[in-house]
């Protein structure tokens, strides 16, 4: 879903690449691992990312190694090696994104270790690293805001609609932050009448158009 938002507004096609894995692990060292899919992030991340050089690496972790009570600590050091090392190959936008909401609390051993009290903890340590690295924090848990309906009823997964808002939020704050995605439609954008009336009424009264980015 967010690679066909930003698909609609860039003049050149995006290239995705898909390297999400279900029920995966930061590193070995979570609690959850054995049970996990494998291989883990910190396992996979050189060819997964680095090899494909990409201009744009969004980063989602944290709800497994939560749910399995992984020492944050332990979570936050195996994060920053991923995103130290990404930086220094290819040197992408990185969007970090927060722990989306759930419900399912008490199912799915040994992924029931979690709660919301863990969650936020989690959560102030992915926005300390998106700061202490220059990245854009998108923050899921804030934009599904506890709506239970957004849930998939297996109680972890966002359903279709919790889907939309996790994308467009991502998508909000990569725009917000990158002037760029805006240059193919702000062209077209000049070239109606409707805007080239305007600025021409703009610049009759004093107060022209004029770019600020």
């Amino acid at each position: 879903m967010l690679a066909k938002i930003i698909d609609s507004c860039q003049a050149k096609p995006l290239k995705y690449h898909n390297k999400g894995i279900g029920a995966n692990a930061i590193s070995p060292r979570s609690p959850g691992y054995a049970s996990s899919a494998k291989p883990s992030a910190l396992e996979r991340y050189r060819k997964d990312v680095i090899e494909l050089g990409p201009d744009l690496f969004v980063l989602c972790y944290g709800l497994n190694d939560m749910r399995a009570a992984m020492d944050v600590d332990e979570f936050s050091e195996d994060m920053q090696t991923i995103i130290g090392d990404v930086k220094d190959a290819c040197s992408p936008l990185t969007v970090l994104t927060t722990i989306y909401y759930m419900t399912g609390w008490r199912s799915y051993p040994p992924y029931d270790r979690g709660s919301v009290e863990l969650t936020l903890v989690y959560n102030d340590a992915i926005r300390k690293l998106a700061k202490k690295n220059g990245c854009i924090l998108s923050d899921l848990w804030d934009a599904e805001a506890g709506a239970d309906w957004l849930i998939n009823p297996d109680g972890v997964h966002a359903n279709f609609v919790g889907n939309l808002i996790i994308a467009h939020r991502v998508f909000r704050d990569i725009a917000v932050n990158c002037s760029c995605l805006t240059d193919a439609t702000s062209e077209q954008t000049m070239d109606t009448k409707w805007v080239k009336d305007t600025t021409a009424s703009r610049k009759q009264s004093g107060d022209p158009f004029k770019k600020t980015w």
